[in-house]
């Protein structure tokens, strides 16, 4: 069987989904900044007190690591679902009638994720080089320096992504929650071991930190001193005028380096082909339910004549507090139940633990873990294709919207309550409002991803993205005080709350007149 035409139809079908276009968008927003203004007032990778010249090999080393960093932090979250799409539409059932094998149609989405983030990745490139012709410090342009970076540090990285896509979807099948938190737990632990085995290149699967010890040992022979202690890889906001500058060439990559490379790759490959015995080809089994056997009621006809006056008054209900309790119940039960069980420790952990750490770690990983269930907060009524009901309902803005909104935010402050009671006994009214606005921001941002997007994927992608920036401490993207705790913080959130606010209620009530 020939995969191209299902390497096609899966490509196709990403990349004309409006999701596809708002990540694009993003990822050259993302891109411009990867490499600062001259005059900007912050740092992504920065040895000690030196930052290199603006030169062909620094624009093109550094724009790499950072792209290999970026989409392969936001690249999982974009391309996973693909089975579950293939399942939904109905394509995956006729596929599995055909001959396509296992194998072939892994490696189909496998290639077919791998060619989104090629996508993605070459439009940042370009954006890369269209940033040095604009920030040229009379330096010559240098392609090679540009692709050869590109070509063994991002796209194997990527590639390896990809694989974990599909290999994540296969094992954990409709649990989209796992994978969200598998991937994040590995993500963190690649990050980290990269950073504790900083001469065993061949292990880090990313291939970042083989540059940044070249740039390292740049900067030691500059200084004349034995050991880097400020080596960063991020967005460091402060201080950039004082940074010194240093030439860096590129580099030549050993052989060693270049066959781990390949040898990542091949691993990758070897493990779909070893995942396809695991595949279900579409042939999942809805859980048994025991019936009970139905009891037969004989009716008699009859010509009772039938008194108006003596039928039962219809009482009508226009209370929110039903829908509201429904929302609620279904937020409660979507996801597995020992899921609660990882929750109630994370609220244990809010309990216990120093209040600082409580504050700035575990409660950003605890409302993630909710991501599967605030995500789909505004979208359930298209993905299960009850919207014309729902629309239809009475006051669907003020009844249905509002109720959606309160149980979310009622459920992200439930699960930070333990942590709140310890700031209301320390007296800690700032970071009190802080996490409370926090969570009313976070679920204003879920519904108006999902009425934009009529999808889950972007709030997924940019809720991981601001949670790990979180946990590294990168101020920029504290939305529930725990990096900036001054009294215009609250008033900032308020303003962002009602920004979205009234996005969200003018794009719904658009839905609902244009319906």
């Amino acid at each position: 069987m020939n995969i191209f035409p299902l390497i096609k139809y899966s490509y196709l079908q990403r990349v004309r989904n409006y999701n596809f276009l708002i990540t694009l968008c993003a990822s050259l927003a993302v891109a411009y900044t990867f490499v600062p203004a001259p005059d900007a007032n912050y740092s992504t990778i920065r040895i000690a007190d030196y930052v290199g010249d603006y030169n062909s090999a620094w624009f093109g080393y550094v724009t790499a690591i950072m792209s290999s960093l970026f989409l392969s932090l936001v690249g999982f979250y974009l391309i996973n679902g693909g089975i579950k799409t293939d399942i939904q539409t109905k394509v995956g059932q006729i596929i599995a009638t055909t001959k396509v094998t296992n194998a072939t149609y892994l490696f189909s989405k496998v290639i077919s994720g791998f060619l989104i983030l090629l996508t993605i990745l070459g439009i940042v490139l370009m954006m890369s080089v269209a940033l040095f012709h604009l920030y040229n410090e009379n330096f010559p342009f240098e392609i090679f320096q540009f692709i050869k970076p590109y070509f063994l540090i991002t796209i194997p990285a990527l590639f390896l992504i990809a694989v974990l896509a599909v290999v994540f979807e296969v094992f954990f099948r409709k649990y989209t929650i796992l994978q969200n938190i598998g991937f994040f737990f590995l993500f963190s632990f690649l990050m980290l071991s990269s950073r504790t085995h900083e001469d065993h290149f061949i292990s880090d699967m990313l291939g970042t930190q083989i540059v940044m010890n070249k740039m390292e040992n740049q900067v030691r022979e500059l200084t004349q001193g034995d050991r880097i202690k400020e080596l960063s890889i991020g967005y460091v906001i402060g201080n950039k005028n004082a940074a010194k500058k240093f030439h860096f060439n590129g580099m030549e990559f050993p052989y060693s380096f270049v066959i781990s490379r390949i040898f990542w790759i091949a691993l990758a490959a070897l493990l779909v082909f070893l995942t396809t015995s695991f595949f279900h080809r579409f042939s999942l089994r809805e859980s048994s339910v025991q019936k009970t056997p139905k009891i037969a009621i004989k009716t008699e006809i009859t010509n009772k004549e039938i008194h108006i006056s003596g039928l039962s008054k219809l009482t009508t209900n226009f209370s929110i507090l039903p829908l509201l309790k429904t929302e609620l119940l279904l937020l409660i039960r979507k996801g597995k139940k020992w899921l609660w069980f990882i929750n109630g420790i994370g609220m244990l952990l809010l309990a216990l633990v120093p209040l600082e750490i409580a504050h700035q770690f575990v409660l950003p990983i605890l409302w993630f873990f909710q991501v599967s269930r605030i995500s789909g907060l505004t979208t359930k009524e298209f993905t299960n294709k009850v919207h014309y009901f729902a629309f239809a309902s009475f006051k669907p803005l003020q009844r249905l919207l509002i109720s959606q909104l309160l149980a979310s935010i009622l459920l992200l402050l439930s699960l930070a309550l333990p942590l709140l009671v310890r700031l209301i006994l320390a007296a800690n009214f700032i970071a009190l409002s802080s996490i409370i606005l926090g969570g009313i921001f976070i679920v204003f941002l879920a519904a108006a991803f999902g009425i934009i997007t009529k999808g889950k994927k972007l709030f997924e992608v940019v809720f991981f993205m601001i949670t790990y920036t979180n946990i590294n401490k990168i101020p920029f993207t504290d939305y529930f005080g725990a990096l900036s705790q001054n009294n215009f913080f609250p008033v900032k959130l308020t303003i962002c709350i009602l920004m979205l606010g009234t996005i969200v209620y003018s794009i719904r009530n658009y839905q609902l007149k244009t319906s």
